[in-house]
């Protein structure tokens, strides 16, 4: 039986690359985005059962009209991953924009609340389903100017395990995969569409693309039934975690 997924953030990055790797894998797909020429152009090009919703999950009563009022033949969602997503800034935190960390607040942290409230009740009502939640190493480690950006991606780790807590007993999964280094238009975003900044970022390195971060999606899906990934952190080999800061008087 043909299954189904819902990939927010398809526009670019990981959220593209699931699209375009689930597409090949004949599932069918519900692809959400801002982007309307973006989203309407992949579909075309991927030529699968596809869906697609001009949405901004940051809008509580949209996201929820939207999954309220899918085509019956997409209302069964198997897969719902939550890729929309986004970090603003690198400043430190006592010279950071309101505005940016607001932003970043209501997309990574309550977009990814309200996709996941409206769709988990279907699927726990079918007593099947899989939330993949992309996290990210920022969530877990501490780096200079990452401030509220890690801490969205910490309450994303918490988030999933809670949601494993709250569903023990029924046959759905929650995976959270935690990408480190990865070239993506995410540095673009962050750096306000600055490319050239963004592109000094990978100089000489060989980060993440991606694809990878598709693969490990898609690899979570296939696991049998009984079996449930927690989570996934993944960093590329130019990567690794430094020593602890230490200050001292005078430097």
């Amino acid at each position: 039986m043909q299954k189904t997924i819902l990939i927010t953030g398809a526009t670019s990055g990981f959220g593209e690359a699931c699209a375009r790797l689930f597409a090949r894998e004949n599932w069918k797909l519900i692809l959400t985005g801002r982007r309307s020429d973006q989203l309407r152009k992949l579909q075309d090009e991927l030529a699968v059962d596809s869906h697609i919703l001009i949405q901004d999950v940051r809008d509580r009563e949209a996201v929820k009209n939207d999954i309220a009022n899918l085509p019956e033949s997409f209302q069964s969602i198997d897969v719902l991953v939550n890729n929309a997503g986004l970090a603003l800034g690198l400043g430190p935190a006592q010279e950071a924009d309101l505005e940016q960390w607001e932003t970043m607040v209501d997309t990574n942290i309550k977009g990814l609340m309200y996709c996941t409230r409206f769709i988990l009740p279907g699927m726990v009502q079918r007593n099947s389903g899989h939330i993949i939640n992309i996290g990210s190493v920022a969530g877990n480690w501490p780096y200079p100017g990452g401030n509220v950006y890690g801490a969205t991606k910490a309450f994303v780790k918490q988030f999933s395990h809670n949601l494993r807590a709250d569903l023990l007993g029924t046959n759905i999964r929650v995976s959270n995969i935690e990408p480190g280094f990865a070239e993506t238009e995410f540095s673009i975003v962050r750096f306000k569409g600055d490319k050239e900044k963004a592109d000094e970022i990978y100089s000489g390195l060989q980060p993440l693309r991606a694809e990878d971060i598709a693969d490990i999606v898609f690899w979570l899906t296939t696991q049998l039934p009984h079996v449930n990934i927690n989570r996934v952190e993944v960093m590329p080999v130019c990567q690794s975690c430094g020593p602890f800061a230490i200050h001292r008087e005078g430097e």
